[in-house]
């Protein structure tokens, strides 16, 4: 009965007080780690000169040619907000895939859109040099975003019709198709990486283990108008996704407008997470641990899951950031590598402890 209660909750935006609580405290705590990023690194700036910075920057403008300031509004402040999106995109769409596919070892990947983005990736890297650079000069690195959230598109809208038969998407078959097509970028992936040259062959490695090192003003405005939309959007997914608990059968018996809801989940996650994989590289695991954390702490409601998804993921993604720059300071750890060194042996554990709670 609880769970049909919650399916037909037909309001998205009216929230009850315990999830207004845990939405304060995520935001609290996300808050928190954005001011310590702000002000950790090489160069220490008390959390005092960080809030007076900001507020000069907003209401009278700040002297360009102060070195503290320098470093929080054109270094570490586009770091920072990229973080806090790219983060929320993961997680959320991460929650998005587990509702969808009514299962939490879910991740956006499934989708296609890192593969694809990888696979774009590495061919604007090598043949942009081998191919295109004779006929149009050599590419511009912007070149790489772009082609990268092409690739991830292209390669979702594929899954979509294959797995879309007579107006209906067949998750099992969107789920095999994925890992099929997974498995061919990345056999290209290694085609294009023994083409490579040493320079090449750099570039690729380090976008495919995930940085917020280029974060630039222009990224964040480029990524903010594709991620924003959906983080808003998201919330009207959650009614469908709690009926979809029940069973697709169950759901459209509810009211629930079963096709509309799947392609618009896939189309959201899609650009989320193909914006982030073209700003940031490859980040794993952030959809996976996020948002199966937050169901184990607060329950399966996707009207408190998605917000506090997009909440925890910025806060979890800035603070590996602040641990990437810092621990081998001042070289920097690829941020894709932390997420994977945590997400890992969680992974692992979910699956020994569904196991055995599974029944003989």
């Amino acid at each position: 009965m609880a769970s049909l209660s919650v399916a037909l909750d037909r309001s998205p935006l009216r929230m009850p007080s315990r999830t207004l609580l845990v939405i304060a405290i995520l935001a609290v705590a996300t808050g928190l780690v954005s001011l310590l990023a702000l002000g950790f690194g090489a160069m220490v700036v008390p959390p005092g000169r960080v809030a007076a910075l900001l507020v000069d920057a907003v209401m009278t403008g700040v002297d360009p040619m102060s070195t503290d300031a320098l470093v929080i509004l054109q270094i570490r402040l586009p770091r920072l907000l990229l973080g806090l999106l790219v983060g929320a995109a993961l997680a959320v769409s991460g929650a998005i895939m587990q509702g969808l596919f009514r299962n939490p070892l879910a991740d956006p990947g499934l989708v296609g859109v890192s593969s694809g983005a990888a696979l774009a990736a590495a061919v604007t890297i090598v043949l942009g040099d081998t191919l295109l650079a004779p006929v149009f000069g050599k590419l511009p690195f912007a070149v790489l975003p772009v082609g990268a959230f092409g690739g991830g598109l292209v390669t979702t809208l594929a899954l979509y019709l294959i797995a879309t038969r007579e107006g209906r998407t067949s998750i099992a078959t969107m789920l095999l198709a994925g890992i099929a097509l997974g498995a061919l970028t990345g056999a290209f992936m290694g085609f294009l990486s023994f083409a490579s040259d040493d320079r090449q062959l750099r570039d690729l490695t380090f976008w495919s283990l995930g940085s917020l090192g280029g974060a630039t003003w222009t990224k964040v405005q480029a990524v903010a108008p594709l991620v924003l939309p959906v983080l808003l959007a998201t919330p009207f997914l959650a009614r469908g996704l709690n009926a979809l608990t029940l069973g697709e059968a169950e759901a459209f018996h509810l009211g629930v407008p079963v096709q509309r809801v799947k392609a618009a989940a896939i189309l959201l996650v899609a650009v989320a997470v193909g914006a982030s994989v073209a700003a940031a590289g490859v980040i794993g695991f952030v959809g996976i641990v996020v948002p199966h954390v937050l169901r184990m702490a607060v329950g399966a409601n996707h009207r408190l899951l998605l917000p506090a998804s997009a909440l925890l993921g910025a806060a979890l993604l800035v603070a590996a950031d602040i641990v990437a720059r810092t621990v081998v300071a001042p070289a920097e750890l690829p941020i894709g590598t932390l997420t994977a060194a945590i997400g890992a042996p969680f992974f692992l554990w979910l699956l020994l402890s569904r196991h055995r709670s599974a029944p003989a």
